[in-house]
């Protein structure tokens, strides 16, 4: 493939409502949507990294400057006969998986276009449809309670629940005694230490399927340490940032649970290769979320469609996140099932008007 155009396109879009978690309160998307255009056909990626380095170390800025004077300058010379191998070729410039996953990405989809064949098909997907949970952002009790509710009679698959020190045991005592028998999850976004083993030990008596990210963002040996303290499975998310990342947590017994960000580990190059190994090693994963506009979100629902992902994933409903998306096609489930995007590439095509309006900043690189 011969890539004749990369659009790097800014959009801010906001949220239905806040989405709390231990670190954040958010109320819009800040997004980077990357569009690769080669013989006619284009192809639509996106990065989720934010304004300022909030989640990882990646920031928006940052991701346009590698973008714009590395990454696609280097596609443009060297064109691409294998996304699968894209990646690699950017390995002198290390680190960044977020910005390089977000060009990454449309270059998938663009091929996949030139194909005539859905994304899914070229990773190895099995299925049209998949199940997916909901992830609930901090809300006093009450209202969380009536939002479980809510969820649960929508036929989602999984709950999640986000946590921090002090929002913890009365909220998941409230929410099991309401609903003792929903597969129930919770995210701590790195909020605890060691130090809060007792209060760990405490949330391990609510027969949740998993514990995500309990302890720092980028620790490996502290969850190995704190594993086998716990009856529940621990799973990790923001410390995964590769396939050899992975590997290392796997091999240190620091979870038994991926959590796979397609944007967070490198794209779907990363994505298939992390699915791959744990496939090997009998280790179930899920496909999480960023709260992606309806590009990202595609995305995701593709990769998830490989036989490794065995636990409900984030892709929940788009509406559930945005009054408006910036696609033509409603991403929407049915009962906790999310229909795959049918079409070639991600099957999905931009709402041009509508993206116009929130765009922020548009370039276009030449060859």
């Amino acid at each position: 493939m011969d890539v004749d155009q990369v659009e790097l396109r800014v959009v801010r879009l906001p949220y239905r409502s806040v989405f709390k978690t231990s670190f954040a309160a958010e109320f819009e998307k800040h997004a980077v949507l990357v569009t690769v255009r080669s013989a006619g056909v284009e192809g639509y990626g996106e990065g989720v990294m934010d304004t300022l380095p909030a989640y990882r170390e990646e920031s928006i800025v940052g991701a346009l400057h590698l973008l714009r004077e590395a990454l696609v300058p280097a596609l443009m010379r060297d064109g691409c006969d294998d996304p699968m191998t894209l990646c690699d070729s950017w390995a002198r410039w290390r680190g960044n998986p977020m910005a390089k996953s977000a060009l990454e990405l449309a270059v998938w989809d663009c091929h996949a276009r030139q194909l005539g064949r859905p994304l899914r098909t070229l990773l190895g997907g099995e299925r049209t449809e998949i199940p997916v949970g909901a992830s609930l952002g901090m809300n006093t009790i009450p209202e969380t309670l009536a939002s479980v509710g809510r969820h649960v009679d929508q036929g989602y698959k999984r709950i999640k629940l986000k946590i921090e020190p002090g929002w913890d045991i009365d909220l998941l005592s409230a929410v099991r005694a309401d609903f003792p028998t929903i597969e129930l999850t919770v995210d701590a976004n790195s909020a605890y230490t060691l130090d809060d083993l007792d209060v760990l030990r405490k949330i391990d008596q609510f027969g949740l399927h998993y514990i995500e990210q309990p302890l720092h963002w980028d620790d490996l040996t502290d969850h190995a340490k704190l594993a086998p303290q716990l009856e529940t499975p621990l799973c990790l998310d923001e410390t995964l940032t590769s396939p050899a990342r992975t590997k290392a947590a796997l091999d240190l017994g620091a979870c038994a649970v991926v959590n796979v960000k397609v944007g967070r580990v490198g794209g779907l190059a990363a994505t298939k290769r992390i699915h791959d190994l744990c496939v090997a090693r009998h280790v179930p994963m899920w496909c999480g979320g960023m709260l992606e506009t309806g590009i990202g979100r595609a995305h995701n629902i593709h990769a998830a469609t490989m036989p490794g992902f065995v636990y409900p994933g984030d892709t929940a409903s788009a509406s559930r996140t945005y009054a408006r998306d910036v696609t033509e096609q409603a991403l929407e489930t049915t009962d906790g099932i999310m229909p795959v995007p049918s079409g070639p590439g991600i099957g999905v095509t931009l709402d041009r008007p509508f993206l116009e309006s929130v765009t922020e900043s548009v370039e276009v690189l030449r060859r």
